[in-house]
């Protein structure tokens, strides 16, 4: 099973509505995705640093968390600024930096680290489970519910499934390498992952149906708004109104 590593906790965070969290969370990161101001940008970040900081979360794995998101954020700081027409701040041989490319890339690693954090803060602060529940009374589409769902349930099964395939392999004195075989082997082992995943997806839905399956999922689990949940909510709409304010009313 995958390990929810932020679901347990006491922290305010943890103790919100599973589904005030998905809308402050869902308004928050809308609002921070479409903005391209600092103005508006570094006030979300500083949110999402307060956030972390109310969660109790443990500073050492939100790190290594973000270490995967800003990885590939790097990157892109070795090519926007060197691909982004503007006006020229300084040359490293006949590469050109320019100072909208910085300005964009810093754009993107703000916006990028205050969604993620965001994200972190509410999300990962929530049992899948509750989570899918939450979905399902949010009247999300319910196909989109069910997949989240099954796919957190059957994710380590697929899992387990190509751990034995790679046992398989090796016992067999499978080795590999950088030639055709291994390739061949490779791509056999996606296939037959595949099928398998398939097989198993036609009796996980054929015992469904046996159990009464009506393309309905119910919920046992009922919700009850708090004080504090609606306090919640109504701060974090407030914070994404000011946010909205700072980036398309003010012009400074």
């Amino acid at each position: 099973m995958i390990e929810e590593q932020f679901a347990t906790g006491n922290s305010f965070i943890h103790n919100l509505d599973p589904r005030v969290k998905i809308i402050a969370a869902v308004s928050f990161s809308v609002v921070v995705a479409v903005s391209d101001k600092f103005l508006a940008l570094l006030p979300a970040l500083a949110v999402s640093l307060l956030l972390i900081a109310l969660a109790k979360l443990p500073i050492k794995r939100v790190f290594y968390r973000l270490l995967l998101v800003n990885g590939l954020i790097l990157f892109l700081w070795f090519v926007i600024p060197f691909t982004y027409k503007g006006e020229r701040l300084f040359g490293i041989g006949p590469l050109i930096a320019t100072k909208e490319g910085i300005l964009f890339a810093a754009q993107i690693t703000v916006k990028s680290n205050a969604i993620l954090l965001g994200m972190i803060a509410f999300l990962s602060t929530t049992p899948i489970f509750s989570f899918g529940h939450a979905m399902g009374q949010l009247h999300f589409p319910d196909k989109l519910t069910y997949l989240f769902l099954f796919t957190f349930r059957y994710i380590h099964v697929i899992f387990q499934e190509y751990r034995r395939l790679i046992n398989a392999m090796r016992v067999r004195g499978f080795v590999p390498r950088t030639n055709i075989h291994t390739y061949k082997s490779y791509a056999y082992l996606v296939g037959m992952l595949l099928v398998r995943s398939y097989d198993r997806a036609e009796r996980i839905h054929k015992a469904m149906l046996c159990r009464g399956f009506n393309n309905k999922y119910y919920s046992l689990t009922q919700f009850c708004l708090r004080t504090e949940d609606i306090l919640c909510l109504s701060l974090m709409l407030g914070v994404v109104s000011g946010l909205t304010i700072l980036q398309w009313i003010v012009t400074i």
